[in-house]
């Protein structure tokens, strides 16, 4: 079942217009030592310190934190420290 859920952003690259940078991070975050730390928290028992969630209820809560810090947290496009401001 785990594989099938790391299919699903390379899925969405090609036969989506999902943002690549969302895709990226999903694929890293949600595969990678901290998608697998909170994940472990969410679907371990209660009794071993976890909150007892299903593997699939766990994977969208997950997603939706991911989504809303996308929203909450724009990303912005910055200055160059060594750039000035007026285009000659």
């Amino acid at each position: 079942m785990a594989a099938n859920f790391k299919k699903l952003p390379e899925v969405a690259y090609f036969w989506t217009n999902v943002s690549r940078v969302f895709l990226f991070w999903a694929a890293f975050i949600l595969s990678r030592p901290l998608g697998a730390t909170v994940g472990d928290l969410l679907d371990k028992p209660v009794s071993h310190g976890g909150l007892a969630l299903s593997r699939p209820i766990a994977s969208a809560v997950i997603a939706v934190f991911i989504i809303a810090c996308l929203v909450v947290l724009p990303q912005r496009a910055g200055r160059h420290p060594g750039r000035s401001e007026i285009t000659p």
